[in-house]
């Protein structure tokens, strides 16, 4: 047993004895009522919105906690139920940590023991708010046309039996079904998920779920269950064992449930709810009319650049975001990304400056004290590109802009979800359609223009026009075959040399 083993847990009894230097809740959370359930309670919510409702909770007080829902693994029960829900969120940066402990978190249900327990925890009459983060792919929708896939094998089974429902749609559609049985008013639903119009995502899914299940129930919903768009950005790695050592030896106590983060945060959400709703804005939450230019700008500026650093730094050999930024090239590359052709897209909202954006978001990128891994930014790919980067190469394809540097994205995907790194070694892909994309790679053989083909002919990612779209397709390929033949480094190289590849120049 270590050191950090001997070590009691985080709980309420072991709040005091923590260093000054440590915040803890200012309110008083025995007597504070359940207000939100959270599906998909993940790192991300626990060190973005549950924070934005402590920092809530100890400047209005009010029955906001928080019942989190964990619709697959008892992980983050087992993590928080021996700490009375408690946990630390540690803030960091190259200039060291900032540590407070969170106790918004009145508890963790398992959806998969007891499903009917979660359906009860949402019915309950003192819900007023449900919030989701249960990442894209829980939508079970298609990313490329928004719809609900009703021959996913989730949905499916939710559907035949819809009284034990397992996905995010199934439940939420059970517990509006029972608040109507009871004459109880509906809850608003917040999806907190890196989607464009994820309000509507989630709308467009839940009224198709609720329709094959009972058509008046569908009508209800449509007229009483406001699904607000918001926009969510705040770095949040994952875990590690040495993190929760390192906080152990700081604390004195064992933190299982710790979750780290930059101190960056951002929350923007429409101000569209069925009854009251905690404060957010004094927590620093943006509540405006329109999302979408809050939205476009984080998943094409934000998300694409970290998708394009998760996939050639990983190729090259990086395992962290830092560390992929360290490349002259690469770093060079992610400024051209953003400024020559992800920029331009953007329509962006009175107040928010592109260039400093842009500036702020390397910035945070370089940020070595956070851990960032390649790998876990590279996860559920095809579910991510639409947003991230196939919608900037739509418009400007439209507009015959500069698609150099989003093609060379999109290629290194391809070359990474082939499931073998530059040294052969393999690379255990995750995705909803890992072994579709292998059989493809296995298909193509290592040829580039084959396997390009292949993966463009995958409507789920690409939609029916991109593999169609002349200039795209011949950048994709060229970038693809230099990354098969040459590796990361060599073709950011040669790209940043300024040996553009065939068709992704500016047309004209």
């Amino acid at each position: 047993m270590t050191d950090a083993d001997a070590r009691p847990r985080l709980s309420t009894a072991s709040l005091a004895g923590l260093a000054s230097d440590v915040a803890r809740p200012g309110y008083d959370r025995a007597a504070t009522g359940v207000g939100i359930v959270h599906l998909g309670i993940g790192a991300f919510h626990r060190a973005h919105q549950a924070a934005y409702t402590e920092d809530v909770l100890s400047a209005t007080g009010g029955d906001w906690a928080i019942r989190g829902v964990s619709l697959r693994s008892p992980t983050v029960r087992d993590q928080l139920a021996p700490q009375d829900g408690l946990y630390t969120l540690v803030e960091r940066d190259d200039s060291g940590d900032r540590r407070r402990v969170i106790g918004a978190v009145k508890d963790v249900l398992v959806a998969p023991e007891a499903p009917a327990v979660v359906v009860e925890a949402l019915a309950d009459p003192g819900v007023r708010v449900v919030t989701l983060t249960v990442t894209e792919k829980g939508y079970c929708h298609d990313p490329a046309t928004d719809a609900l896939k009703l021959d996913h094998p989730a949905i499916a089974r939710d559907l035949a039996s819809p009284e034990r429902p397992s996905t995010a749609v199934g439940f939420l559609t059970a517990a509006l079904r029972a608040r109507r049985a009871a004459g109880v008013a509906p809850f608003t639903v917040v999806c907190c998920d890196n989607l464009p119009d994820n309000g509507q995502v989630v709308r467009g899914t839940l009224l198709s779920f609720a329709e094959r299940v009972d058509p008046a129930l569908a009508g209800w919903i449509a007229e009483q269950v406001p699904c607000p768009a918001t926009m969510v950005d705040r770095i949040v790695p994952a875990t590690t064992p040495e993190d929760i050592a390192g906080l152990a030896a700081s604390l004195g106590v064992v933190d299982q449930g710790m979750v780290k983060a930059e101190p960056f945060s951002q929350w923007v959400i429409e101000d569209r709810f069925a009854n009251d709703r905690p404060a957010w804005e004094r927590a620093g939450a943006m509540l405006v009319d329109d999302v979408t230019p809050f939205e476009e700008a984080k998943l094409r500026l934000l998300n694409g650049s970290h998708s394009a650093l998760a996939y050639l730094g990983y190729l090259a050999g990086c395992a962290y975001v830092h560390e992929a930024m360290a490349i002259p090239a690469l770093a060079r590359f992610v400024d051209r990304l953003m400024a020559r052709e992800a920029a331009p897209s953007l329509s962006p909202p009175p107040g928010l400056d592109l260039d400093a954006y842009q500036a702020d978001l390397k910035a945070r990128f370089t940020n070595s004290a956070l851990g960032h891994r390649t790998y876990q930014i590279a996860m559920d790919g095809s579910q991510k590109l639409p947003q991230r980067l196939l919608n900037t190469v739509r418009f400007q394809l439209q507009r015959g802009g500069p698609i150099a540097a989003l093609s060379l994205a999109v290629a290194a995907w391809m070359r990474y979800v082939t499931g073998r790194d530059e040294q052969g070694r393999a690379i255990e892909v995750q995705d909803p359609l890992a072994g579709r994309l292998a059989a493809i790679a296995r298909q193509a053989g290592g040829d580039a223009a084959a396997l390009a083909r292949g993966y463009l002919a995958v409507a789920d990612v690409f939609g029916d026009d991109l593999g169609e779209q002349p200039r795209f397709v011949a950048a994709v390929t060229e970038g693809l075959g230099q990354l098969l033949s040459d590796g990361a480094r060599a073709t950011l190289d040669r790209f940043m040399d300024g040996a553009a590849m065939p068709g992704a120049a500016t047309a004209g």
